[in-house]
């Protein structure tokens, strides 16, 4: 099984330390993870993808709840969140040799990437999405020649406002 946690924490020095070091004192694993800042800078919001059993994810819920600087933390559900998440991929400038695979330019547009810098020999494409489609665009990419890669790690809300947590802004 796999959780997403999106975690609201006092943006404070250690904090990511704190969090991490949990994990791996556990031997909890962390599957995809990213942070930042919200509208609020004394606050980070931190969003953990992990897997295990039902009792293992249960007991990180707890257990990162049980944090000093964790302020609120969310278990998101697909149907109730929008998870997104952000890959750069480089590809060598040939085309396949195959017949009717999709050129660069057209399987970029089907998954609504865009090309971010072109050299003679390169391309460097933006796709953004959820994991699968991220994973699907991969997949498509076929003979091309994957040069470099880099994907940010799910990143998610919760639909609607029901669940924001109220912070004291004093």
């Amino acid at each position: 099984m796999r959780k997403v946690l999106s975690i609201l924490v006092e943006n404070t020095s250690g904090v990511l330390s704190h969090v991490s070091g949990l994990f791996s004192r556990r031997g909890y694993n962390i599957d995809s993870f990213s942070a930042g800042v919200t509208s609020d800078p004394r606050f980070t919001r931190m969003t953990i993808v992990t897997s295990g059993d039902e009792q293992i994810l249960e007991q990180i819920e707890k257990q990162v709840a049980k944090l000093e600087d964790v302020v609120d933390i969310r278990i998101l559900e697909p149907e109730a969140s929008v998870r997104r998440e952000l890959m750069l991929v480089k590809v060598r400038k040939v085309p396949p040799k195959q017949p009717g695979v999709y050129s660069l330019a057209e399987m970029t547009a089907n998954f609504h990437g865009k090309t971010v810098d072109e050299t003679p020999d390169s391309v460097l494409i933006e796709v953004t999405g959820n994991t699968d489609k991220l994973d699907s665009f991969l997949e498509n990419l076929g003979d091309y020649e994957i040069l470099e890669l880099a994907r940010t790690g799910l990143t998610a809300l919760s639909r609607g406002t029901e669940s924001i947590a109220q912070i004291n802004r004093d």
